[in-house]
């Protein structure tokens, strides 16, 4: 479980690296869509952080996380120039790839495809079909 120390300075990362990649260093991308940033962890000494990249759009997303990581450093000292003043230390910075949503979109295509027959009807039920009271006594 994540402190309120680690969880502020993850939403601060968080905030922060989406303006460095989108606003400060667009060129890495070469005109394309920068990644959003889908998570940021980070440890108790706040020493690493661990950011979760949604690279769904464009193509060859393992590309461009290579191409970031290439340029990890050059993300850090940006980053660095902007909370300079909130932040004693800039984390180190390890991304990853988030295929979650690649995941959910594909797992809703297959319950999608699936063929549920719909349930058989009760004709056992009341007129009113009010589900029966439980008994709580013997005497009811």
């Amino acid at each position: 479980m994540e402190s309120k120390r680690q969880q502020k300075m993850a939403s601060l990362l968080q905030q922060e690296l989406a303006a460095v990649l989108q606003r400060d260093l667009p060129h890495l991308f070469g005109g394309g869509l920068a990644p959003a940033i889908s998570a940021v962890k980070v440890t108790p000494d706040l020493g690493q952080a661990r950011v979760y990249l949604s690279l769904l759009l464009g193509n060859n997303a393992a590309d461009r996380l290579d191409i970031i990581k290439d340029n990890a450093k050059e993300i850090r000292h940006a980053l660095a120039k902007r909370i300079r003043q909130t932040a004693r230390v800039v984390p180190e910075l390890i991304f990853f790839h988030d295929d979650s949503a690649a995941y959910a979109a594909h797992m809703d295509q297959v319950l999608g495809t699936l063929d549920i027959p719909p349930a058989p009807k009760d004709d056992e039920g009341d007129a009113d079909d009010k589900p029966a009271r439980p008994r709580l006594f013997k005497g009811e």
